[in-house]
């Protein structure tokens, strides 16, 4: 993939969920944040290019100074094989091997039937119940809220069933893509296709928007992957969280 394409999902993907703050370093973004969120409190190379050699000693300066704990999100690429070295030798572990997928609008739109689907630009309390329901986190759920009712341009999409919202998922638009974030199911009501239609909806708003591409980020163990996989999302890389043992996730 382009590095004009990697430092465009990287700046979408912050946008979408904003940390408490960010800052720029040497060609990468530092998220800030006290929250569980991964991605938003760690630093993210916005380009696969190798970083100089004691890189790591500023993003440790600087997490510290804010008082966290440095992560470093590394994807699989050989360009940074000397950095994964320097970290595990300093006591950095790798977690959650998560891949980055890119698909087209126009394929999402038509993938599934989207009808019912709500659409909203902000988020409310029966939307985020799902985040806060059996099978979830409450802390980590509630933390996600919180980023996402942050986002700027997003749209929100869920279904409800039973008078509840029982299946959501968020698009978040920014350099010229939209990104899928936050797509939750309600223990008592997967398998019955609703990511599908959540995902449809996504798709069919962003072709509103003349956006005509779309990426997302899963864990790589989950069986959501085969999902994304069917509505024709395609692997780009795979990175990483190194951080030392004593480290939020």
């Amino acid at each position: 993939m382009l590095n004009d394409d990697v430092e465009a999902i990287e700046r979408a993907t912050f946008a979408a969920v904003p940390p408490d703050a960010a800052e720029p370093l040497e060609g990468w973004l530092l998220g800030l944040d006290h929250g569980t969120v991964g991605r938003a409190h760690s630093a993210v190379p916005l380009a696969h290019v190798a970083p100089a050699p004691d890189f790591w000693r500023r993003v440790e300066a600087r997490y510290a100074a804010h008082g966290l704990a440095a992560v470093f999100r590394v994807p699989r690429v050989a360009c940074f094989d000397g950095l994964r070295a320097t970290l595990g030798a300093r006591g950095y572990l790798p977690h959650q091997p998560t891949c980055v997928k890119v698909g087209d609008t126009a394929t999402l739109a038509r993938w599934a039937d989207a009808s019912g689907v709500l659409l909203c630009d902000t988020i409310d309390d029966a939307w985020a119940a799902v985040f806060l329901g059996e099978g979830f986190d409450p802390v980590d759920g509630a933390h996600r809220v919180r980023l996402l009712r942050r986002a700027r341009q997003a749209v929100h999409a869920g279904v409800r069933m039973h008078g509840s919202i029982v299946a959501v998922g968020s698009g978040g638009f920014g350099e010229g893509w939209v990104g899928v974030h936050g797509m939750r199911t309600a223990q008592a009501f997967r398998g019955q296709g609703l990511a599908s239609r959540v995902l449809a909806a996504l798709g069919a708003a962003a072709q509103a928007r003349g956006v005509a591409r779309v990426f997302l980020q899963v864990d790589a163990a989950s069986p959501a992957r085969a999902l994304y996989r069917r509505a024709g999302f395609t692997e780009a890389w795979v990175y990483e969280y190194w951080r030392r043992p004593t480290a939020a996730a």
